[in-house]
Formats: C-alpha cells, sequence, structure tokens
C-alpha cells in the first residue's frame, strides 16, 4: 500500500467542474423531449436507470449548466438516498441532475470512474459518508463533507484491473439476479393457475380453464372453483397462536445472547438466548409497509426453535390441510387489500384474517400443488444460495481489492 496514495475528492475533480449539485425543485414543468434530469431515485440500484427518467423543460435546465452531466461523472447522492453512487453512461450526456445529486467529474486520464464507484459504495467510503452525515428526520450531506472524502488511488492501470474484477464479479451477480426474477415469475404465474384451476390427479395435468371446460366448475363465494373443492376460512383450516407471542424490546435484546431466531413482520429481525415456538408453523405479517407491497413473502413457514413477537400471526394447519407449505402458499396467494386498516401502519387484523376465505382442494391434488410449487420453490433456492455466494465473494473482493490487501496483475493491455 506504500506506493497508493490518499486524495480528497476535491482535489481529483477537474478545475472547471467542482463538485456541485444540480436543479432545485424541477417540476412540474417537465416534458418527454426536454432534457434528461437524473433524481436519486434513478441510480439506487448503482447504476442510472433510464426507464423512467424526467425531462425539464430547456427553460429550467439553462440556468443549471453547471451541473450538466458527461459520461464518465460520478454521481452522489447527497439527500433521500445518501451515499447512493453511480457512474453517468456515455449516452446521458448533457442531461442534468437535482440537488439532491452531487456531481463529481474527474479527470478520467488519471483517475478510473469504475474504480472511484466500488470506492465510495465500499465500506472504506460509507463509514466516512456516515461521520458527516447531518440531521435526523432526513440525513444529508453539504458539497464540501462530499469533497472531503478520501480515496486511495493505486496505479492507473491497477485502477482499471480492480475496476474489471469487480465489474465481473457484478456481471455475474446480475445474471443470476435475473434468473430468480424470471423463477419469480414463472412461480407467480404457476399459482394463479394452481389455486384457481388446480390439477386433475386422474391426469396430473392442469385443469382446463373455465371458459374451455364450465362443466369442471361451481359457482362459490370466491367465484367459479373446480367442483371437487370447498371454500374454506383461515379460522376453518389453522389454529391462531398469537396469544402466545411475546415482543421484546430492543434494549432486553441487546443484553440477551444470540442464539434463537427472533421473528418479526417480514422475517428474522435479531437473535435471542429463549424461544417461545418449537415446532413448523406458519408466520404471516401483521403490520408494516411490506402488507400493502407484498415486496417481501407476506407468510411464510418456520421451522426449529425460535421467538415471535407481535407484528406477526402465527398460524398452525389442523384439517383438510395436506402440508403446511400447501397452506403457506395458500395465503400468500390472497389478496389482502380489502381488509388492511390504517393507513399511516397498514394492519391485518387477527379478527379479518380469521375470515379470510380460501379455496381449498382435496387432499390428494392439494399433494399434487404441493409438489409443482416444491419444483419452482427448489430452483429458487438453488439461485438464491448462488446469488449469496457470490455476494459474500464480491464483499471479499472489495475489501481485499479496494485496500490494497490483496496485490493485482496488471495485463498488459492498451489504455484509452
Amino acid at each position: 500500500m506504500s506506493e497508493w496514495k490518499e486524495v480528497q475528492i476535491k482535489n481529483i475533480v477537474l478545475g472547471h467542474r467542482p463538485v456541485t449539485y444540480g436543479i432545485v425543485q424541477p417540476g412540474p414543468d417537465i416534458r418527454p423531449d426536454g432534457i434528461p434530469l437524473i433524481r436519486g431515485k434513478d441510480y439506487s440500484s448503482g447504476k442510472v436507470d433510464i426507464s423512467d427518467l424526467y425531462h425539464v423543460r430547456p427553460e429550467i435546465d439553462i440556468p443549471y449548466k453547471r451541473s450538466k452531466v458527461s459520461g464518465g461523472d460520478i454521481l452522489f447522492s447527497i439527500a433521500g438516498y445518501v451515499g447512493q453512487v453511480a457512474v453517468v453512461p456515455k449516452r446521458l450526456d448533457g442531461a442534468n441532475i437535482t440537488q439532491t445529486t452531487a456531481r463529481i467529474s474527474v479527470d478520467l486520464y488519471s483517475y478510473c470512474s469504475e474504480y472511484i464507484f466500488y470506492y465510495l459504495i465500499s465500506d472504506l467510503t460509507q463509514t466516512q459518508v456516515r461521520k458527516y452525515a447531518k440531521g435526523s428526520a432526513q440525513e444529508g450531506l453539504n458539497l464540501s463533507d462530499v469533497e472531503k472524502i478520501k480515496i486511495k488511488f493505486p496505479d492507473y492501470s491497477i485502477q482499471r484491473k480492480i475496476a474489471r474484477i469487480l465489474t465481473t464479479a457484478d456481471a455475474v451477480i446480475e445474471k443470476t439476479q435475473a434468473a430468480i426474477a424470471k423463477y419469480k415469475a414463472i412461480k407467480q404465474g404457476m399459482l394463479h393457475d394452481l389455486f384457481t384451476r388446480g390439477i386433475d390427479p386422474a391426469t396430473g395435468k392442469l385443469r382446463p380453464t373455465y371458459e374451455d371446460a364450465p362443466e369442471l366448475y361451481k359457482e362459490s363465494r370466491l367465484g367459479w372453483i373446480p367442483k371437487e373443492w370447498e371454500v374454506l376460512s383461515v379460522a376453518d383450516v389453522s389454529e391462531n397462536l398469537d396469544g402466545k407471542r411475546i415482543p421484546v424490546k430492543q434494549e432486553d435484546r441487546d443484553k440477551q445472547a444470540e442464539i434463537y431466531p427472533y421473528y418479526g413482520a417480514s422475517g428474522i429481525i435479531d437473535y435471542v438466548e429463549d424461544y417461545i415456538f418449537d415446532e413448523t408453523l406458519i408466520l404471516l405479517g401483521e403490520d408494516g409497509e411490506n402488507v400493502v407491497s407484498r415486496n417481501l413473502p407476506l407468510a411464510f413457514k418456520v421451522e426449529g426453535k425460535y421467538w415471535v413477537n407481535n407484528h406477526a400471526h402465527v398460524l398452525k394447519p389442523i384439517k383438510n390441510i395436506s402440508t403446511i407449505d400447501f397452506l403457506c402458499e395458500a395465503l400468500e396467494f390472497v389478496d389482502y387489500s380489502t381488509i388492511v386498516s390504517g393507513s399511516a401502519q397498514p394492519k391485518i387484523t387477527q379478527g379479518h384474517l380469521s375470515k379470510i376465505l380460501l379455496r381449498i382442494p382435496k387432499i390428494k391434488e392439494q399433494d399434487h400443488i404441493g409438489n409443482r410449487i416444491r419444483t419452482i420453490d427448489q430452483k429458487l433456492q438453488i439461485e438464491q444460495n448462488y446469488l449469496y455466494k457470490l455476494q459474500q465473494i464480491k464483499a471479499g473482493l472489495m475489501a481485499d481489492l479496494l485496500s490494497g490487501k490483496k496485490k493485482v496483475n496488471i495485463d498488459e493491455e492498451p489504455v484509452n
């Protein structure tokens, strides 16, 4: 690391293009053929998403010529998404930014944008961001704070090599994420077919749709369902164990040994030294943003010894159900929007949940449905495990490469 130099951002920017922020209050004067405007939300994933960019009228853009961007510039969020980073793609030359973003224009002959990107998203920089961030309701950075951030640079050729290694790792991660998204989409379509048409046990295939074979269906409180099916409430097929839940304050959890999972509305949120349950059950989020957005599974199976707080309903199958997996997927398939109460804090009450109606096939058909779901779940799990492994490898690479702990061999390559 002796040959590496530590430099503040203010000392790597081009003299005629200092660190600056962009347009203040750009809306609602927007139009499709105007100047592209990059907001913090447009690069929260690390890359600039051009699919939903604002375009402002030239009259709005002209007073802010100082904040126009060029390909290779670094975007650094200073409010809202504080610490988020992206490199401006060449196709967005001439675009502008909002006041929540700082533009960092560097000498691309001395510094590699992609290397700077990875350094800025690493813990080496994010610890500095946390040091400088101000505000309680909404954290933010001043431009002077951004200028003070320090980056350690090796020779330019080494910067390029490090960036190439990490970019390659990202490409594999993105490919795996795409595979996961594909399997999730397939599963959603499959669930719709399985919980509306089901599988004919005699053929092992999906039943024809109601439109193609109405004689196979009957009317119910949930519309047309296969003749062999029943409509039962959540209370009919499960026992609610909410009375056994016990919330534990954060300050009390901090004093405990981390042994057993402590579950909340969307999964494990901590570990505690004792457990309430020691059996396989279903948890269903009771409140919070995910009740509406459904970005994470609302109903999920839990096993082993664990503790549950009062933000997740606890359900145990009691009859008419072949496996806990089937009931879990049936609950996940439900649209809960009609029973959600509260706007500031969306909530599914125990009373409303107990009355939710489910489409319940015969036990044998449930087994067929469960097997289909299990097949796609296994593929999803393989990809998710691989993604986790890749993310761990990348995290290790970033820590070693950006600190200089791991030396890189420079391949001979032309420098543009």
